[in-house]
């Protein structure tokens, strides 16, 4: 049938018009795009490396089994928020030191169970990865840590995590991520919310854990040699005056912290709100004083920091291993200051007191360490 001319022009029309909105859907689909591709881009990446075995990390709010309050070991593995450390990538990382705490606090500690947290910012960890492939230093630490039934692997999502809690707030102010020093500043964020969430005991990757801890009466924390009460180890039950020292602690976190001081919101915290508790500035009042404090213990030096922090090397010298194994002996937990000593490689098989301290109180992973712990 032929066509008149309305007709036709009605088409060219209809055609301009299709034109119009094919045009503008395009325009309107490479605008989307392109802010999608940039949203993309702006996220962290994982590295590009097959991971080293299905290894499933599952939500610590959501995963069985779940933290039995004030009867579980919490560890908190946060350098995954390291932009400038390319080796912590991805959040699912333990060197043998790490591993090293972690097995020590399962064998000394039978009966309780054993949280490893690792702080992951988008991405699930569905499997374990390394660093630029080195499968081979990886592996095997993992397998040692989980050849122990009560170590349990879980992630953090950092915002679910303090949802519910009188920090949550705060969080949102994004304060703790412009502080200088965040990998360690999220770190004391997250153990005073562990401690108010499901009490129990925290204790710092960088330990070794000598003797049983199942016994020690709750509540309690330990000075180091300088008078400071430190955050590396921290006992509080999930209820009554444990649970309101773990509020207390999340209180004077918000409520002081400083993203330049490097040690004001872990220790500093914990110094404050003891002193607070115990009516005293002067740590030396306060030590062992359980009534003074209202039941809350400070034990002194001997029990956690035997050898203080200007001493930190005397664990990596064979010629102080005999001086330092007597300083510890009596101590519950040994604290190799891994701000210092991490670059301080030791052989294995050496005489020094770290390594003699590794091959008897974490075995498993002091085997599987390689040439060097």
């Amino acid at each position: 049938m032929l066509l008149g001319f309305r007709d036709h022009g009605r088409l060219r029309l209809l055609f301009i018009v299709f034109i119009v909105i094919l045009t503008g859907g395009i325009c309107l689909t490479y605008n989307w795009q392109q802010e999608e591709d940039a949203e993309w881009m702006s996220q962290p990446r994982e590295p590009s490396v097959e991971p080293l075995a299905s290894i499933r990390v599952d939500d610590v709010l959501l995963a069985l089994p779940r933290p039995t309050p004030g009867r579980s070991i919490f560890f908190h593995e946060t350098r995954s928020y390291d932009a400038k450390n390319k080796e912590y990538n991805h959040p699912l990382h333990l060197n043998a030191r790490q591993a090293c705490a972690i097995e020590s606090a399962a064998l000394h500690n039978p009966n309780s169970q054993v949280f490893v947290l690792f702080l992951h910012r988008k991405y699930a960890l569905t499997g374990v990865h390394s660093n630029e492939g080195k499968n081979s230093t990886e592996q095997p630490l993992f397998d040692a840590v989980l050849s122990y039934s009560n170590v349990h692997l879980r992630r953090v999502n950092l915002w679910r995590y303090a949802a519910g809690t009188p920090i949550e707030e705060w969080l949102k102010n994004g304060q703790l991520f412009r502080s200088r020093f965040v990998v360690s500043h999220i770190s004391d964020f997250l153990r005073f919310v562990t401690l108010f969430r499901y009490g129990g005991l925290y204790l710092d990757l960088d330990v070794v854990v000598l003797k049983s801890m199942e016994d020690v009466p709750p509540n309690y924390t330990g000075a180091d040699p300088d008078d400071v009460i430190s955050s590396a180890v921290i006992s509080l039950t999930p209820t009554g005056f444990g649970h309101k020292i773990a509020e207390s602690l999340l209180y004077d976190f918000q409520h002081n912290f400083n993203g330049l001081n490097w040690g004001g919101n872990g220790p500093g915290v914990m110094t404050r709100v003891a002193q607070k508790i115990c009516g005293t500035k002067n740590i030396s009042v306060l030590l062992e004083n359980r009534k003074r404090c209202l039941g809350f213990q400070v034990f002194d030096s001997k029990a956690f920091y035997a050898v203080p922090f200007r001493h930190w090397k005397h664990f990596f010298q064979p010629h102080r291993l005999e001086e330092t194994m007597a300083v510890i002996k009596d101590s519950y937990v040994a604290h190799v200051w891994n701000r210092r000593s991490v670059e301080l490689k030791i052989k294995v098989g050496s005489s020094s007191a770290y390594a003699q301290l590794a091959e008897l109180h974490c075995p498993r992973v002091y085997e599987s360490a390689g040439e060097y712990f």
